[in-house]
């Protein structure tokens, strides 16, 4: 055997080790302020679920106006997301970033003002519009940077701000309630808008210094692992195999609409989960905003440590099909207990949310893992943003729905119904049409 053959496999092992020492190094570096930056951007779009409690009683609103506000947000997500995800690929993330962030924090801020139903539906739906292409927009930035073989694990941990967002935003939201109630001449309700909007004007300032847009033009690495990022993506593009680039010939490929049905219902109840956690903790015993926003802090960092190993899990056996589908089948299996129980048994109740969130919310870091299997470039960034903004449309339609049957018949368990039978659609459909994936060897 040659010195060279016997050589080769301690190469690789070195090579490979200062690998993960370099997207060790990056992540340390942007996975932090991105989850912060989803963080405050996950409080400002889900605290009216937390201020709703005593909101719709001081404004005279019903269920079904609250369901309706809180769902047309992803309205403004509809129209506005692809075109914002397209316009960061070609002016770069941290611009990008930066104004959709301003944008929100002036938002939330401003929707403490609302008197009337129709101002709170224009506010909701500029909410959206403002925060239109940040997550699909971290999707695609986030493959600038990490090798599908390690993007999972990068898309988990970014995702699960999400659910730390529900740890930090429940107690802060009963705090500044319980605490800021009256001063000022000011509601609970509107202290939280106010008080949780302004940290996300100043991070939106703070993103255009701190983000970089590609690893080439990272100062905080050196020459060599610039390139060695550079080479190690190249491999991976080539193992992949070809990826469609068209954003028009994406849009005739089934694949697509699959995955967009599949989000779907992942979405639907998701955002069922995120608007009306509280209420089901409520229609359970427990008024004090505090303890309800306590209470939703358990549950989803419960959801939050779900996301992570998930990610991790995918990412250790390169795959993501089966991670999606069981994760979602849990969570639609959890809805089911939720909404059997909902008038029976507070303890399975609890339990039942719970597992609903971590199952929902786990399902999700490595669904992204599919789409960016067969899209690149223009695709990729137009495609990702159109799975979001077609998919999340159940993020409009679930809420409302919701507050429609709560108004009618005065019990949310006949939508939980509908909302796991949604998803566990989405399981089906994975097992029996998403393809496992091959990959080509590197040349």
């Amino acid at each position: 055997m040659s010195m060279d053959a016997t050589m080769a496999p301690v190469r690789e092992h070195t090579a490979t080790a200062e690998l993960d020492g370099i997207y060790r190094k990056i992540i340390f570096r942007l996975i932090p302020f991105l989850m912060l930056l989803w963080v405050l951007a996950w409080i400002d779009r889900v605290n009216i679920g937390f201020i709703k409690l005593t909101m719709l009683d001081d404004l005279k609103w019903s269920e079904a106006a609250y369901g309706l506000g809180a769902g047309i947000f992803f309205l403004g997500y509809f129209f506005f997301e692809v075109p914002s995800n397209l316009l960061l690929q070609k002016i770069g993330a941290k611009k990008t970033i930066m104004r959709i962030t301003i944008g929100w924090g002036l938002t939330s801020i401003a929707t403490m003002f609302v008197k009337s139903t129709e101002m709170f539906y224009l506010l909701r739906f500029l909410l959206g519009v403002f925060e239109a292409g940040f997550y699909p927009g971290i999707i695609l930035y986030l493959t600038y940077w990490f090798p599908d073989s390690r993007r999972a694990k990068a898309f988990g941990m970014f995702m699960s701000a999400s659910a730390f967002a529900g740890v930090i935003g429940g107690p802060l939201a009963g705090t500044i309630m319980n605490n800021m109630h009256g001063v000022n001449g000011w509601a609970g309700w509107q202290w939280v808008l106010l008080l949780e909007g302004i940290p996300s004007v100043l991070a939106g300032i703070a993103t255009y210094f701190y983000l970089t847009d590609r690893p080439e033009q990272a100062h905080w690495l050196t020459a060599r692992e610039r390139q060695l990022v550079h080479d190690d993506l190249e491999r991976d593009r080539k193992t992949l195999g070809h990826r469609e680039h068209s954003m028009l010939a994406s849009l005739k490929n089934g694949k697509f609409w699959l995955l967009i049905l599949i989000f779907f219902c992942i979405i639907a109840a998701n955002s069922s989960l995120t608007f009306y956690g509280p209420t089901l903790v409520k229609e359970i015993g427990f008024t004090n905003p505090l303890t309800v926003g306590w209470i939703m802090a358990g549950a989803y960092l419960c959801g939050a440590a779900g996301m992570i190993w998930n990610g991790f899990h995918s990412d250790r056996h390169q795959e993501s099909r089966y991670h999606c589908a069981l994760a979602a089948a849990l969570g639609s299996g959890a809805l089911l207990v939720v909404a059997l129980f909902l008038r029976q048994s507070p303890a399975l109740v609890l339990a039942g949310l719970t597992l609903a969130i971590v199952g929902t919310m786990s399902a999700i870091p490595v669904f992204w893992q599919m789409p960016n299997r067969f899209l690149a470039g223009t695709a990729a960034a137009g495609g990702v943003a159109l799975i979001n903004s077609i998919a999340n449309l159940a993020g409009f339609g679930a809420p409302w729905m919701l507050g429609l049957i709560k108004t009618a018949t005065g019990s949310l368990a006949p939508g939980l119904y509908v909302v796991a039978a949604v998803e566990i659609c989405a399981t089906l459909l994975i097992l029996l049409f998403v393809p496992r994936l091959h990959k080509t060897p590197a040349r």
